[in-house]
């Protein structure tokens, strides 16, 4: 059974899809342990709720991000997970742990990478002009939302979105695209060689991509 860590700032709605997918038979996993850097994330309520141990650390307690990192990431260690996915996780990571846990740390962004890093994803898809978004399940990496990407689920852009409608309809693919994601994961399909994504032992050409009916193409 896959162990999974989650590392949450904020509301921790893709926390609750995969408790969901869990409790549904969905995923064959545990969910060992929700680690935060805000004491009062939704997201440490929502594990509580459901009988997950959960830990909040404040960064105001440490001189710098790299001993704030290195007590943070031994609590998540010390619950042994196969996999750290970093679900609304909103803190930059110093890239000793990136490294440490390369291959097993991966991060769900709410843009098809490599555009839009960042913060304010769906403004600036906005902004741009484009005509489809969406969501990356991706390794972390220590550049910033630039880690070789898993797999997608995209979005189409309609006349009188705004941010807000944009990032709904987003949302509602991201949980989906991550219960999945790990599935693959579950099921040791997924591994990160060098800087490629392979699966089943190939190397990916381009992102795995979530289509409509919300199955793998």
């Amino acid at each position: 059974m896959l162990r999974i860590a989650v590392l949450a700032s904020g509301r921790g709605s893709n926390l609750q899809a995969l408790v969901d997918a869990i409790a549904h038979g969905q995923l064959d996993a545990l969910v060992a342990g929700v680690f935060s850097d805000r004491p009062d994330a939704l997201a440490l309520k929502r594990a509580t709720a459901a009988g997950i141990p959960a830990q909040a650390i404040e960064p105001r307690a440490f001189a710098n991000r790299l001993a704030f990192d290195e007590e943070f990431f031994g609590r998540v260690d010390a619950a042994a997970p196969d996999v750290i996915v970093c679900a609304g996780y909103m803190r930059l990571i110093s890239e000793a742990a990136v490294q440490a846990h390369r291959g097993r740390l991966v991060n769900i962004h709410p843009s098809l990478l490599p555009a839009f890093k960042g913060l304010r994803t769906h403004a600036q898809a906005l902004d741009s002009g484009v005509t489809e978004h969406g969501a990356s399940v991706h390794f972390v990496t220590p550049d910033l939302d630039g880690g070789p990407v898993i797999a997608q689920a995209r979005v189409p852009v309609v006349a009188g979105d705004d941010a807000e409608s944009l990032g709904r309809r987003v949302l509602a693919r991201e949980h989906p695209l991550l219960v999945q994601t790990l599935a693959l994961f579950a099921a040791g399909r997924i591994l990160l060689h060098g800087d490629r994504v392979h699966l089943d032992g190939v190397p990916l050409s381009t992102p795995l991509q979530l289509a409509a009916n919300q199955r793998f193409a």
